[in-house]
């Protein structure tokens, strides 16, 4: 897990807002957008994210649909490296590889381009906040059955009252999880 100075956690904080209810009664949804239309703190967040990056030796930066790729394309500009985005099914054009994961009540399915990864690839995941996990871990298998490595995971936020880093620890096979944020 990556420990970030005060300064930097108190800043990305105070830039992400709490919206209770949202999508649904109970939920307390993590908003960003704050962060986001905040060039200073957007720049920290993508700076940090570029160090985890170069921590781990990463070649090529995930990002998982939708807000990973607000977070991921930037990171993988700066790293000097390429993007490839992880989308929910039916929206990539050509060959794809797809990965079916379990939700709350039912699956979902998210697939990348077969052609994206190559067994010379260290891959980076990056999305806004581990919740359950589900869609991280899919994304994994995703990347080894393209035929790359996994160099890691990283979040802006890790929401520790629901198991998603549990999940991941034996899908990452040693591999970090970083997360910016705890909370």
């Amino acid at each position: 897990m990556t420990a970030v100075g005060d300064g930097l956690r108190e800043l990305l904080l105070s830039r992400i807002t709490d919206v209770p209810d949202y999508p649904k009664p109970g939920v307390v949804f993590k908003d960003i957008t704050p962060l986001l239309a905040d060039p200073a703190a957007f720049g920290a967040l993508t700076e940090a994210l570029v160090q985890i990056a170069a921590g781990c030796g990463a070649t090529k930066i995930v990002g998982l649909e939708a807000r990973g790729f607000i977070l991921a394309a930037p990171v993988a500009v700066r790293a000097g490296i390429g993007f490839v985005p992880v989308r929910k099914a039916g929206k990539l054009p050509g060959a794809t590889l797809s990965q079916a994961y379990e939700l709350e009540y039912g699956t979902a399915e998210i697939e990348i381009h077969a052609e994206a990864l190559t067994g010379e690839d260290r891959v980076l995941v990056i999305d806004d906040v581990l919740a359950t996990g589900g869609t991280a871990e899919a994304s994994l298998e995703l990347i080894r059955r393209a035929g790359a490595q996994v160099a890691g995971v990283a979040v802006l936020m890790e929401l520790s009252f629901l198991p998603g880093r549990a999940r991941l620890e034996q899908a990452l096979g040693g591999a970090p999880l970083d997360a910016l944020i705890v909370v």
